[in-house]
């Protein structure tokens, strides 16, 4: 790379992180900083603890967007004075350096603008995150588990924390059904791009003669509204208690603690049994119960949310947002990106950021097209 290369692609990348600032709209995220800290050290912040995590991973979130802004404006900064004095020296070492620094810091600026996609209102919040097994009995339920297993690997290495609500063990094997609450930054961002029917295609190792099977499981993601005005009357509301059970037939508890609210206008039903007093689980519930009808007003007014959520279909044929193929070959393709890969293996270790990072760029390209 030519003198005139570097300082051609310093002058660049400058330009791109000044674009990005504006993007980000930094100085809106830098009052919102403010606001969630003036919030954090009020008396009693902690006293309502949920409420708390649901602001500190807000803040964080914030934080992980201003900080590396400035960031790659200070790194752009002191190679701009270095390149200036390499040239006056005629330091051929430094200029070399200089051209890794680039490269680095170009690279940064690829991360930051994924993180500037998630810029809708909800993309900072927490979610409850929940895998149903589709048709097919063992086969869907075993899928099911697999899918949790994978999901909980990707939200150990962004190091998200994850709570079970209820799980529904499968008759024989697998889970029938569950739902999360993930919590970290941009947890519904990045989780909402999953949403959708996800198919595996494998010999299956319950049939004797060893036939390809294709199974299913829908993946659904709403987001925290721990304050959504939103009113529940209670004659709309059935309730039903009963014994949470784990896995394997083992009781979490003896008394019938565990809770199922239907909404009987919508046909909404959501569970809680991870706590042991129905009070709890009854509190935890409808706190679901609210953020699925916040986002139910949400979606009569945003067309791309109800989109989103209509194309998730039937969890069966035609459907899928993504294969994941075992035999013959082994490919997990998205089939709204064209994203895909050979290493399957990694894929269901938790690695699917790649996909997570495709689809966002498509769904920016989308919306620039509108």
């Amino acid at each position: 790379m030519e003198i005139s290369e570097v300082k051609t692609a310093i002058e660049d990348l400058t330009a791109r992180i000044e674009q990005i600032r504006d993007w980000f709209d930094l100085p809106e995220k830098i009052s919102l900083r403010a606001e969630l800290e003036k919030k954090m050290a009020e008396t009693g912040f902690w006293d309502d603890r949920e409420h708390a995590q649901g602001v500190v991973s807000q803040l964080s979130a914030v934080k992980s967007l201003i900080g590396p802004a400035d960031e790659v404006r200070e790194a752009i900064g002191d190679v701009a004075e270095l390149f200036e004095l390499a040239v006056e020296e005629d330091d051929a070492e430094t200029l070399e350096s200089i051209r890794g620094d680039l490269d680095k810091i170009a690279k940064r600026c690829d991360e930051i603008e994924i993180s500037g996609l998630l810029n809708r209102p909800d993309d900072m919040k927490s979610c409850f995150f929940s895998i149903h097994a589709g048709a097919g009995g063992t086969e869907s339920c075993d899928w099911a588990n697999m899918l949790l297993r994978m999901y909980t690997r990707y939200f150990e290495q962004n190091r998200f924390s994850c709570e079970e609500l209820y799980l529904t063990p499968g008759e024989e094997v697998g889970v029938r059904s569950t739902t999360l609450r993930v919590s970290g930054p941009f947890a519904f961002g990045k989780l909402s791009c999953e949403t959708g029917v996800h198919r595996l295609v494998r010999i299956s190792p319950f049939d004797s003669q060893n036939r390809r099977h294709t199974s299913f499981a829908a993946v659904d993601v709403i987001p925290e509204h721990e304050d959504a005005d939103i009113e529940v009357k209670e004659e709309d509301l059935r309730v039903d208690f009963y014994r949470a059970s784990g896995a394997g037939g083992q009781h979490v508890n003896k008394t019938s603690s565990a809770v199922r609210i239907t909404h009987e206008p919508t046909g909404i039903v959501v569970q809680c049994q991870n706590e042991r007093s129905q009070h709890k689980n009854r509190a935890q519930a409808m706190k679901m119960l609210r953020s699925r009808l916040y986002m139910l007003e949400q979606q009569k007014r945003d067309a791309e949310l109800a989109a989103l959520y209509s194309n998730k279909g039937e969890i069966a044929w035609g459907n899928q947002i993504r294969s994941y193929v075992l035999q013959p070959y082994q490919m997990v393709k998205d089939h709204r990106t064209d994203e895909q890969t050979g290493n399957v293996q990694a894929v269901l270790d938790g690695q699917i950021e790649p996909f997570i990072e495709s689809y966002l760029r498509h769904r920016s390209r989308k919306a620039n097209q509108k």
